[in-house]
């Protein structure tokens, strides 16, 4: 039984289906990856694990429970966690304060807590303040925490929308596009970055992007969808050298050529 089962799943925006009886799992500790070619259906996927699309039917379950009538928020509390393609960063807030936003979910006291300053609400603001310096740590910006979190560099950016996921605390973190705009050494640390994840915080990864070199290098299962269905599944070798896979990006050769 994986950690997260997606079960015949299909989603329609009006006449369109997008996402066309899919299934699959995710086992737990594991580093999977989604890849398609674009418009395959591959953020809608991801939306509809986290709550952000109602699929119109099928299954999805995490941790042996289904979500499929989850919020965001709910499913976030239940510990999964996603980044975006498109960062969402709080643009007047610092890094620190960006990071400690993700811990909303993990939070207990409310706003009369919040006025009446107990004991119970100063442990936990320092909670929230640690876990927050562990995440922006773990992720190698710590440096920044003071600093206003969009004028950082872009590739340290996606860093701080990496430590707010992590502050979460999720056991399931997924990646969407992760290494969109990033360099080729901003790439070869996100690689370090998902290994000591899974390594160090025993936190399982499934991601999307289009960086086959590094999707290749990182991945122990790859999912490959083409509108919206299921092609292929497999270890990077047996992904590779599939015809459906090959076809699938490259399109199907012009047999009046041969």
């Amino acid at each position: 039984m994986g950690l997260l089962e997606v079960q015949d799943l299909t989603l329609r925006f009006g006449g369109l289906e997008v996402i066309d009886h899919l299934s699959f799992d995710v086992d737990e500790g594991s580093i999977v990856s989604l890849i398609g070619p674009n418009g395959a259906g591959k953020t809608s996927i991801f939306n509809c694990l986290t709550g952000f699309y109602r699929a119109n039917s099928g299954d999805i379950r995490f941790a042996g429970k289904s979500v499929v009538k989850r919020t965001p928020h709910e499913i976030t509390q239940r510990g999964m966690a996603r980044t975006f393609q498109n960062l969402r960063l709080f643009r007047s807030l610092s890094v620190m304060e960006n990071v400690m936003s993700g811990m909303h979910c993990r939070t207990h006291m409310g706003a009369l807590g919040a006025i009446l300053r107990s004991p119970r609400q100063r442990r936990e603001e320092a909670l929230i303040h640690q876990t927050a310096e562990e995440c922006l740590d773990f992720v190698g910006i710590l440096h920044y925490k003071d600093r206003r979190a969009t004028t950082l560099p872009y590739g340290d950016q996606r860093r701080v929308e990496w430590a707010r996921a992590l502050a979460t605390r999720p056991r399931l973190l997924l990646f969407d596009e992760p290494a969109a705009g990033l360099n080729y050494e901003e790439k070869s640390r996100f690689i370090d970055l998902v290994r000591r994840i899974r390594e160090q915080l025993r936190i399982t990864i499934f991601m999307i992007d289009h960086d086959m070199a590094m999707i290749m290098k990182v991945s122990e299962k790859v999912i490959v969808i083409d509108y919206g269905r299921k092609i292929a599944e497999g270890d990077c070798e047996e992904v590779q050298n599939d015809p459906k896979v090959i076809e699938a990006y490259l399109g199907r050769e012009d047999e009046e050529a041969h």
